[in-house]
C-alpha cells in the first residue's frame, strides 16, 4: 500500500508523549500485568510488534522484562527511542528498531520470545491473515501472544473503512470534519449519560486514561477515524485460526459485538 494512504500513527502518538506521566505508565504495567497474570517479567523476552508509543514497551522493561520493540512507521520508532532514553537511559536491555511484521526475512533475524504483543496493530497492515502467520512462529514454547484485532460489526466495519480511507486521501480540512464527526459519533451519547448522571459531561473523558490502558481519549479517535489500512475479525475467525498453529486460548476479553477491539492471550502448547 502507498504510504500516501497509510494513516501517520507515529506523528498521532508523537503528540501523546506530551501527555505521558506516572500514571499512564502503571496504568499501562497494570494492563499487561492483568492479561499476562504476572507484575513480574524478570527473566522473559517481550517482543513488542508494532510498537507504536513505546509506551507499552517501556511498561515491560520497568516489569523486569527483556524488550525488543519494532515498528513500521519511524515516527513510532522514534517514539520509543525517546522513552528508552528519557526513562531507562538507553538500557541496553531495550532494543528499538525499524521493521515489518510482514517482512518474514526480518523476523526470521529476532529469535523466539517469551511474550509477544501486538495491541490494535495486525489490523493496520494491509494484510492482517499474513501478519497471524508471521509473528506466531515468534512465540516460544509456553510462551505467550498477546493481541488485540478490531470487531468485525459487518456493514459498520464496511462504513469506517471508507471513512477511513477518506481521511487519510483527503486535505486538512477533510480530516477536521471526519474527526469531530467521528468525535460526535463515538463520545456524544456518553457526554449525554454523564452529564444526566453526574452533572458533569466530561467525566468519562478526564477518566479515560483511569480504564484504557493510560493511553488519551483525544488520541485514540485520531487513531481510530484516522487507522487505515482497516482489517477486521469476529473472535472465532481468531480463535480459529491460531487453533491451528498449536496455540491455546488462555484468555479473551470482547467488546461485546460493538466498536473496538477484542483481546486475546493464547499460549503455545
Amino acid at each position: 500500500m502507498s504510504d500516501d494512504l497509510r494513516f501517520a500513527f507515529g506523528k498521532n502518538w508523537r503528540s501523546f508523549l506530551d501527555e505521558l506521566n506516572e500514571q499512564r505508565i502503571k496504568e499501562a504495567e497494570q494492563s499487561l500485568a492483568e492479561k499476562l497474570s504476572t507484575d513480574d517479567l524478570s527473566g522473559k523476552t517481550f517482543l513488542d510488534a508494532g510498537c507504536g508509543s513505546g509506551l507499552f514497551s517501556l511498561a515491560a522493561h520497568r516489569m523486569g522484562a527483556k524488550v525488543f520493540s519494532f515498528d513500521y512507521d519511524e515516527d513510532c520508532v522514534n517514539c520509543a527511542k525517546y522513552l528508552r532514553e528519557k526513562y531507562t537511559n538507553n538500557d541496553k536491555k531495550w532494543q528499538v528498531t525499524q521493521g515489518s511484521v510482514l517482512d518474514k526475512p526480518f523476523l526470521a533475524t529476532l529469535g523466539k520470545f517469551d511474550i509477544v504483543y501486538s495491541w490494535g496493530v495486525l489490523h493496520h497492515t494491509g494484510d492482517m491473515y499474513r501478519a497471524f502467520a508471521n509473528i506466531h512462529p515468534l512465540v516460544k514454547k509456553k510462551g505467550s501472544l498477546f493481541i488485540s484485532i478490531y470487531n468485525d460489526q459487518g456493514t459498520t466495519s464496511k462504513i469506517w473503512t471508507k471513512v477511513k480511507k477518506m481521511y487519510n486521501d483527503g486535505g486538512d480540512g477533510m480530516r477536521l470534519f471526519l474527526t469531530i464527526a467521528s468525535l460526535i459519533r463515538l463520545w456524544l451519547l456518553t457526554f449525554i449519560k454523564d452529564l444526566f448522571k453526574s452533572g458533569n459531561p466530561m467525566k468519562t473523558w478526564a477518566n479515560y486514561k483511569d480504564s484504557n490502558r493510560g493511553m488519551s481519549a483525544w488520541h485514540d479517535v485520531v487513531d481510530w477515524v484516522g487507522g487505515y489500512p482497516f482489517e477486521v475479525a469476529k473472535p472465532e475467525e481468531v480463535f480459529d485460526f491460531f487453533a491451528d498453529k498449536e496455540l491455546t486460548l488462555d484468555k479473551l476479553a470482547t467488546c461485546g459485538g460493538g466498536l473496538g477491539c477484542n483481546e486475546f492471550v493464547f499460549v503455545r502448547n
